[in-house]
């Protein structure tokens, strides 16, 4: 297919797709599936070789968020039965993030929800990073707190922070219907203030909301300009109990052809399957990671995820390897000269760093916060997905928060 032919050569010169060759891609048929895997898979083994980078959440603050967020199950005015509990204490929150490292965990996400985090939260979180490298050193953290107000990037950085997570989750064109109590304008500055302060930037999507194929690449470009070192796709998990919990519009090939578009147009970052992968790709997960060369190890925000165990057996089972923690992820060519978990270079990225750009805390693997459903305009996808899977839908009870152990 001349389309793939191209589409490869461009992703090992990390040339920029157009935009018509994006929507092409999520336009394939399920005859072509394999092949599109095949072209993508080739472009992130030429960039990332078999490794795959395990992370690992921690959900320092549960539920009880001010923001409105539709996809969340911890947003205002959400009857998601989740755990709900105010801040971990630095010792609690290192030993949860220590059974994500003896998983095999390279990266520790310390998410907390709320709309951002005040001058006090930025202190909590800061002796957290500080227990969590005390106990080990070589582990990259990354904090999602939300909207960040100035100055407090980089109190993060002073603290041991590797890396900030904040979300562009839809198109700008679309985030209204979404969230009304902050703007995309907001995420992007949020984003723009970590790559400002020397952490590493981490920013994806969540895929599944009615959005059309036309917002999906909006988004993915975004994403390029905005250059984050990782792009999370998160796969809407919908948790009764929120305004999204009847949206069903993901079938693992659809998936599958959303993470080789973001491939293609961002050949050189760390994709990772975020949260929804068990949900939506179910037993096609193994072919995911020809396209993502990064996970989330056990469970999500408040939502379980595969057994931790199950998830490195699948790793090995397709031929992959687990990440070293001596490894760098990123490519020479976006590691900063310092080295580190591969913070923002000049001159780096997954094409070159344009202006405009993109997130909160996260939802189940990622994300953050909104009001009514998406609106099915023209070109939305429609519901064939086939049934909704609510037996794969379970509210975390274990880990962060409880007297059980995690899985991790």
């Amino acid at each position: 297919m001349d389309l793939l032919n191209t589409l490869v050569n461009k992703g090992l010169r990390r040339e920029s797709p157009t935009r018509e060759e994006a929507l092409a891609v999520l336009a394939t048929s399920d005859d072509d599936l394999l092949d599109v895997v095949a072209a993508a898979g080739k472009v992130r083994r030429h960039w990332f070789g078999r490794r795959v980078k395990l992370n690992y959440l921690v959900n320092l603050k549960s539920g009880l968020c001010p923001e409105d967020c539709s996809y969340c199950s911890q947003r205002l005015g959400s009857k998601a039965e989740i755990l709900k509990y105010t801040w971990l204490k630095p010792d609690q929150a290192s030993q949860a993030a220590a059974a994500g490292v003896a998983g095999g965990a390279k990266r520790v996400c310390l998410v907390a929800s709320g709309r951002g985090p005040t001058d006090r939260d930025v202190d909590r979180v800061s002796d957290t990073i500080k227990a969590i490298k005390e106990q080990n050193e070589a582990v990259e953290v990354c904090a999602c707190l939300g909207l960040l107000s100035d100055g407090q990037a980089e109190r993060l950085r002073e603290a041991g922070a590797d890396a900030y997570n904040h979300n562009l989750n839809t198109s700008e064109a679309t985030y209204g219907d979404i969230t009304t109590t902050h703007t995309y304008a907001d995420r992007v500055d949020t984003v723009n203030k970590a790559h400002a302060a020397g952490l590493s930037a981490c920013s994806g999507l969540i895929a599944g909301m009615g959005e059309s194929d036309e917002d999906l690449v909006d988004v993915v470009f975004s994403l390029r300009e905005l250059d984050p070192d990782s792009v999370p796709v998160n796969f809407l998990i919908p948790m009764e109990g929120t305004p999204l919990a009847k949206e069903w519009h993901l079938t693992p090939q659809r998936c599958l052809r959303i993470l080789a578009m973001t491939r293609f147009v961002c050949p050189d970052v760390e994709v990772r399957i975020a949260g929804g992968r068990e949900v939506h790709l179910r037993t096609m997960q193994p072919l995911a990671l020809h396209l993502a060369n990064s996970i989330f190890l056990g469970d999500y925000l408040t939502s379980e995820g595969q057994a931790g165990r199950a998830d490195l057996e699948m790793i090995a089972d397709a031929g992959f390897e687990v990440e070293g923690a001596g490894e760098v992820t990123l490519p020479e060519h976006r590691v900063a000269d310092q080295g580190g978990c591969g913070s923002h270079g000049e001159g780096a990225g997954c094409g070159s760093h344009g202006e405009g750009g993109g997130c909160g805390s996260a939802h189940e693997g990622g994300s953050l916060c909104g009001s009514a459903p998406a609106e099915k305009g023209a070109g939305a996808v429609p519901a064939v997905a086939g049934e909704p899977r609510t037996d794969l839908v379970a509210v975390r009870r274990r880990g962060a928060g409880t007297d059980l152990a995690p899985n991790a």
